[in-house]
């Protein structure tokens, strides 16, 4: 079954609201193996509403209307479809005692314009709403679905949930299963991730492979379909696991909503090593996304933010001679930095950054250039690097780089 959402609101064409019920819709319907092909926007407007719902018609099995079913005159979408099918709208008894019962208990004149969060078509089935007073609706007519939602989030998700998922589970249930899987990827572009696994994508047929270009990162979607969850399980596995014989080097996790600094975090946590930080180029970056993470706490010591040359002589006791000698964007310089801070936080691990962020270059190192230290208690590694973003972006990209850095040696301890 193919389904298409129209969003009405002149509001969404004009961007003063983000339209997050369409993504919300899109993802619930992929997991009833519902699938999307087109998604429209149109204002408030009857004559291009009508337009939106035909075309919508032309070419899908459901439409999805979402907004435009308050009390006021613009909210449309309800009167639209009717004119669109020729059916009667209705006034349904139960939403109209609880739009009066609503306005007696707040102690307000009800205006006669309330009544149309009431309607319903006299063919259809009432959809109620448990979040607000405008109802929806659900009508079939000439093999087409249409299934009306108000636009609000807050009612829109609680209404799919509580009535439109259940209906269309009953009326579209399919016994073909689809099972997805994602796996996240850091150190190589998209592009280059494409490339080498081009003759796998240029074959797919089931399993697909999708990929997503994050911030900093790239994630694959595979989705398998099958009879069951296991086969497509097993379908995903096979996959995965040619996948991997290409890219592994680059994979972190899995998870539609991962992140590096989560991976970091649940070692860090497993193995109740607890770390410190020094910083100079991210100017805390790092720890603040380290104290993003709940729990964090058990292993996060603490950290040094020494921005300055003196910062670095007077707090973390990094020596002059080295730094006369090397400089503060140096491999000498962030070592200093890690061994010193590991011992000032007396913690197991440490990691430093130091680096030319921009936009001008600094002792003779060009932008872009950054150091990063690791230190334990028995070993001790230096990292080089070169990023071309702006100022903040060589900044945030030090940040992942850092953290995948830590996952690495993290994961190379337990080998």
């Amino acid at each position: 079954m193919n389904v298409e959402i129209i969003a009405v609101g002149t509001e969404l064409l004009m961007g003063q609201i983000i339209n997050t019920n369409s993504a919300y819709l899109a993802k619930e319907l992929a997991s009833l193996s519902l699938t999307s092909y087109y998604q429209q926007v149109v204002g408030d407007n009857m004559a291009r509403l009508i337009d939106a719902i035909d075309l919508a018609s032309s070419r899908a099995d459901i439409i999805i209307l979402t907004g435009g079913l308050g009390p006021t005159t613009d909210d449309i979408t309800k009167q639209a479809l009717a004119t669109y099918l020729g059916e009667e709208l209705v006034e349904d008894k139960s939403a109209l005692d609880k739009i009066i019962a609503y306005h007696v208990q707040s102690h307000r004149d009800m205006p006669e314009n309330n009544r149309r969060q009431a309607l319903t078509f006299k063919n259809g089935q009432v959809l109620a709403n448990h979040n607000g007073l405008a109802i929806g609706s659900y009508l079939v007519k000439d093999s087409k679905s249409y299934l009306v939602l108000p636009g609000p989030p807050s009612e829109l998700r609680l209404m799919f949930e509580e009535e439109a998922r259940p209906l269309l589970e009953n009326e579209f249930g399919q016994t073909i299963q689809f099972e997805s899987r994602y796996l996240r990827f850091f150190g190589i572009g998209e592009s280059k991730l494409v490339t080498v696994l081009a003759p796998l994508i240029d074959q797919q047929t089931n399993p697909t492979i999708a990929p997503y270009a994050g911030k900093y990162e790239v994630v694959l979607r595979l989705t398998a379909n099958g009879k069951s969850k296991e086969e497509c399980i097993v379908l995903l596995d096979n996959l995965e696991e040619k996948i991997m014989a290409d890219v592994r080097e680059y994979f972190y996790g899995y998870g539609e909503h991962g992140s590096l600094v989560e991976e970091v975090a649940k070692l860090l946590e497993e193995t109740n090593e607890t770390i410190s930080v020094a910083e100079s180029l991210t100017g805390g970056l790092f720890q603040a996304s380290l104290v993003e993470q709940s729990g964090i706490s058990s292993v996060f010591k603490g950290g040094i933010v020494s921005y300055q040359r003196s910062a670095k002589e007077s707090v973390l006791q990094v020596p002059k001679d080295l730094l006369d000698e090397f400089g503060m964007v140096s491999k000498e310089c962030a070592h200093a930095m890690a061994e010193n801070v590991r011992k000032l936080f007396d913690s197991d691990i440490a990691i430093s950054f130091t680096g030319v962020a921009g936009p001008e270059p600094l002792e003779g190192k060009e932008v872009g250039t950054v150091f990063i230290g690791i230190v334990d208690r028995q070993t001790s590694a230096n990292f080089e690097f070169h990023f071309a973003r702006n100022r903040n972006g060589n900044r945030e990209f030090a940040v992942q780089q850092g953290l995948d850095v830590l996952r690495r040696w993290l994961l190379s301890r337990r080998r």
